[in-house]
């Protein structure tokens, strides 16, 4: 094993503008967006789209800025293109029980030609009824019932009259009632007092008559009864007779009109028989004197109102099954909801006043969601749950049950609705779901799978600068260089902290083309060129870094104390990495050790005042067990040892600083000073091999700056795990350090090279006799564990003699 020293060419991948293939990104297609190293998710999302079964919705996972929200849009409108019309839906007055209001799907277009075809009916019966019962026919035969009624009546009358008269009684009709009145001998009507003065006999005969001409008026009424309603009757049919005709002809053309394939025919043609029907019950309403009196107008307009058709999804003009994003979802926006109005204190509605949500919109196609808006409403979620598990839909107002006025309530007929859901969700969301509500997670059996970052080749940087065309084409920005482009997935490779990857999270990159081309707009340029993406990055990290410039200046001010010249022992420069969200920096943290004589062993200063995570923690122990490991022919060892992350006031977490902690122990067992100018990053395992970290890049340009603040003598640079070799895509002016000799860049894979670049001395390797050569840094390093053993014994056989003296 050996030291790697890393030349330029190392330090970062660099693409030629020319290997792309093209001047400038006017001259690329750029007609969809591409699917850039999503081949998992494109094959999972077009088989989930196009699977017709039931519980195959889609489900989306990846970060947020990968493109899944656009590109799966894309997708279902090209899988909603080859896929058929989905019917319209409308509502419709149930006459047989008005608060459950029928549902009635139609082919595409059809409900709006029915609600016009029942709008033109409601208009024609208005004028053409009342016309039907003015005309002559009708008047000629209704006289003619008229005529026949009061000639019964007449004749019935006048044998009432002649009965009244035997019995000395005059009778008259006054407003339906019969008016009889006692007559004398000279046929004047007889007052009370007259009749009063008449003898006992004459009286009871009279009460007697009187008896005798109301049970005769009571028959008289009973005869008339049925007259009365067989002209009724008789009125009523003549009007249907009249009526029907015109109701046929209406009702027939709009049969004829629609189309008599589809499921829903024969509902509809069972409605339409129940309109004519309705209107024929209620044709006195249609009479023309009677309406302009307010009141029967108002009656006229309920009535009239049963016949319109309440169109809550209209697909007319539609292309294929219809796409929908909702963006807000509430409980009415999914579900669909019935509005109310006030009347006299009591809330009243009916099926004109229903409303489709986006679920019903959805029928036939495809709605997408976002998990976290879902999750903000219990009740959303348990209505969504129990959708997915039935497929049908019952629009209610959930709230009404707890309103302050009473409420006339509907309960619409609930359909059956066959909407494709696409979810956006998070990997954690995903997971979740599946562990605590498998049921819901059932029904989305389709994951799709963004994925971070992809492999770079010259297919995935074409496709990439097809995106930025497609960007910059949609937003009406200008065209990119080549060399422009080149900058930018140059940028995605840093972004994914690697040089054989790129970053999937194509939003940075969106934006940037923005923020590149306001720059080329600022010097009137035609073409966005690599200085105006410069120029981008370069604002973009101003207006972010004001953390890591003040953290820097502390540095430079002598308030953090970090050493980059000369030797100690003891101590040495750590990398740590801050991730703020919005920006990432790297800044160095001094890391000392001090030893002692003892049996306590490690202690981890940062844990015991619950300053570090569970991972630096896990790292240090593993240093521990390395330690014992190495010197395990001399164990138990007999030392106190502490580390510290100096000035630290935050806290702590990951191992990155495994490597550093090591040596700094390294230093302070064996006396030997470490080179303050490198610093190390890197997590060590238990066989002392140096594992990758995280943030490598910033680390190292973090403490760059610190050294370039300080003054570049040619001592400095860092020490990195040559795992991490390929993350490195470092700024052009820390190569330019290395290149000129100013800065260095070290990686090794074992701990033991090392410590000897820190130290200039072996590290050593344990001989036959189980120890390590004099002088080495382990053979350093045992010598005084052994001292420290030495030193506990005589201070235990100290210790003991005290104690046998007493």
């Amino acid at each position: 094993m050996s030291i790697s020293n890393l030349i330029p060419a190392d330090l970062r991948f660099n693409i030629i503008p020319e290997s792309l293939g093209f001047s400038d990104t006017s001259e690329l297609q750029y007609d969809s967006l591409p699917w850039i190293g999503q081949e998992r998710a494109e094959m999972a999302a077009r088989f989930g789209l196009g699977m017709d079964q039931p519980n195959y919705n889609l489900f989306v996972l990846g970060e947020t800025g990968s493109g899944r929200s656009s590109l799966l849009r894309q997708a279902m409108e090209a899988a909603a293109s080859n896929k058929a019309l989905p019917p319209d839906l409308c509502y419709l007055h149930n006459f047989d029980a008005p608060e459950r209001p029928q549902a009635l799907f139609l082919p595409a277009g059809q409900g709006r030609l029915l609600r016009n075809l029942l709008a033109h009916l409601v208009k024609s019966i208005q004028s053409e009824i009342p016309g039907c019962l003015e005309g002559q026919e009708f008047k000629a035969e209704s006289e003619r019932i008229e005529r026949n009624y009061k000639e019964a009546e007449s004749r019935i009358f006048s044998e009432l009259e002649i009965f009244a008269e035997m019995r000395s009684f005059s009778i008259q009709r006054e407003a339906g009632r019969m008016v009889f009145t006692l007559l004398g001998k000279k046929k004047h009507a007889l007052t009370e007092d007259e009749v009063l003065a008449l003898p006992k006999e004459k009286r009871a005969e009279i009460n007697q008559a009187e008896q005798e001409l109301r049970a005769k008026i009571a028959g008289y009424f009973e005869e008339m009864r049925p007259l009365e309603r067989l002209k009724i009757n008789g009125l009523v049919e003549l009007r249907r007779q009249v009526v029907k005709p015109v109701l046929d002809r209406e009702l027939q053309e709009i049969r004829h009109g629609l189309d008599h394939k589809y499921q829903d025919y024969a509902k509809l043609d069972a409605y339409l028989e129940q309109v004519m029907q309705d209107v024929l019950n209620h044709l006195e309403l249609f009479k023309t004197a009677d309406m302009d009196e307010e009141s029967h107008s108002d009656i006229l307009g309920k009535v009239l109102s049963r016949y319109r058709v309440n169109l809550v999804v209209d697909n007319h003009g539609l292309k294929g099954a219809p796409v929908l994003v909702e963006d807000n979802p509430t409980f009415h926006s999914l579900f669909g909801s019935i509005e109310y109005q006030s009347e006299s204190d009591v809330l009243v509605t009916n099926f004109t006043r229903i409303r489709a949500g986006v679920l019903h919109k959805g029928h036939g196609g495809f709605l997408m969601l976002h998990l976290r808006d879902l999750l903000a409403d219990e009740m959303i979620w348990e209505k969504l749950r129990r959708f997915l598990r039935s497929g049908k839909l019952q629009i209610e107002e959930p709230g009404m049950a707890f309103s302050p006025m009473a409420a006339v309530s509907l309960i619409p007929e609930v359909v059956h609705v066959d909407v494709k859901i696409i979810l956006i969700g998070s990997r954690e969301q995903y997971y979740d779901l599946q562990e605590h509500d498998p049921e819901f997670a059932r029904s989305f059996r389709v994951k799709v799978d963004f994925a971070e970052s992809f492999l770079s080749s010259p297919e995935t940087r074409r496709a990439s600068s097809i995106f930025i065309a497609h960007a910059s084409h949609n937003l009406g920005l200008p065209h990119f260089t080549a060399a422009a482009v080149a900058r930018m997935l140059e940028d995605s490779h840093r972004e994914a902290e690697d040089q054989t990857r790129q970053s999937a999270i194509f939003s940075r990159a969106e934006a940037l083309v923005m923020e590149s081309a306001a720059f080329c707009r600022t010097r009137s340029g035609i073409l966005v060129n690599e200085g105006d993406v410069e120029a981008a990055l370069r604002a973009r990290s101003l207006r972010h870094d004001y953390p890591a410039q003040r953290i820097q200046e502390s540095i430079a001010e002598g308030d953090v104390l970090i050493t980059v010249h000369g030797e100690n022992v003891g101590q040495l420069n750590g990398l740590s990495q801050v991730d703020l969200g919005d920006y990432r920096f790297g800044l160095p943290v001094r890391i000392t050790a001090r030893t002692f004589a003892g049996e306590d062993g490690l202690l981890n200063i940062g844990r015991e005042v619950e300053m570090s995570g569970p991972i630096h923690d896990k790292g240090v122990l593993i240093l521990q067990n390395y330690l014992s490991a190495l010197f395990a022919h001399i164990a138990p060892l007999a030392m106190n040892a502490s580390i510290v992350f100096e000035q630290d006031y935050y806290g702590v977490e990951g191992d990155s600083a495994s490597c550093a902690e090591l040596y700094v122990l390294f230093s302070s067992l064996s006396g030997l000073p470490l080179k303050q100018g490198i610093a190390v990053t890197g997590a060590v395992n238990q066989y002392g091999e140096v594992l990758p970290v995280g943030g490598v890049n910033e680390k190292i340009e973090g403490y760059y700056r610190v050294c370039e603040a300080a003054g570049l003598d040619g001592s400095q640079g860092v020490l990195i795990p040559s795992r991490n070799r390929r993350n490195l895509m470092l700024e052009r002016n820390v190569i330019e350090a290395v290149a000129s000799g100013l800065f260095h860049i070290h990686s090794v894979e074992h701990t033991s090279e090392g410590i000897e670049l820190l130290t200039g001395v072996p590290a050593g390797i344990v001989g036959g006799t189980g120890s390590y050569p004099a002088g080495s840094v382990l053979g350093l390093v045992q010598s005084t564990l052994h001292a420290y053993r030495r030193a506990c014994q005589l201070r235990d056989h100290q210790k003991e003699g005290k104690r046998h003296l007493r």
